[in-house]
């Protein structure tokens, strides 16, 4: 026969089991839920776009028809991820690509380099998609040409009259795939007429783009 003694015994340990299980049952219930999958950040460029190409020097000008010189340029420039200013596409798309450059000259003339921003607009996407643009570019350019009065100009040299000068440049491109794309190039340079002597240059080309 069992005591009453054991018969406490008995429920205080099948009361403390209970409480335990429940106690886990609820713990269970509320278990945090395991963490939602967050994609890896890709890593971010800062370059948007390197290209490379050709050029002829200024076809108008002592330095692109005086016989005996190349007017061959070889040309390459880095296009950099663009600020982001606003959150407004809108503005956003005023926003130009900082560039740097760079022309050598291959018969000794006029090389220079360049810095400044690059604006690209799509067109007719409607039509082209977005295989079809315009750019435009403004900054400024260091050069090794002319910059002495125009008497004393080297013979096959442009009169520059000063170092640094304007840069503007026009190119209308094709993308033939998301990352290659051509263009056709025009260029000039001057120092609008804050210097002594203003012929600047005029060069057209071409390059190729590949973008990041």
């Amino acid at each position: 026969m069992t005591s009453p003694f054991a018969r406490t015994t008995a429920l205080i340990v099948a009361g403390a089991l209970a409480a335990s299980a429940a106690q886990a049952a609820d713990l269970g219930v509320r278990a945090p839920a395991p963490m939602p999958y967050v994609a890896p950040v890709q890593p971010y460029s800062f370059v948007s776009e390197i290209r490379i190409g050709g050029s002829v020097q200024d076809p108008g000008s002592a330095e692109g028809k005086a016989p005996g010189f190349s007017t061959a340029n070889v040309n390459g420039e880095i296009l950099f991820a663009k600020p982001v200013v606003s959150l407004d596409p809108f503005w956003q798309a005023f926003v130009p690509r900082p560039t740097v450059g760079g022309s050598y000259n291959t018969g000794g003339r006029t090389s220079y380099a360049y810095l400044g921003g690059t604006w690209s607009i799509d067109l007719f996407p409607e039509t082209f998609g977005r295989r079809v643009f315009l750019e435009g570019f403004f900054g400024g350019a260091a050069h090794n040409g002319y910059t002495g009065p125009k008497a004393g100009t080297p013979y096959g040299f442009n009169s520059l009259g000063c170092s640094p000068l304007f840069r503007e440049a026009a190119a209308l491109g094709f993308r033939i795939t998301p990352q290659w794309s051509v263009m056709a190039t025009v260029e000039h340079m001057s120092n609008a007429g804050l210097c002594g002597e203003n012929r600047g240059l005029t060069n057209f080309g071409g390059k190729i783009g590949y973008t990041f």
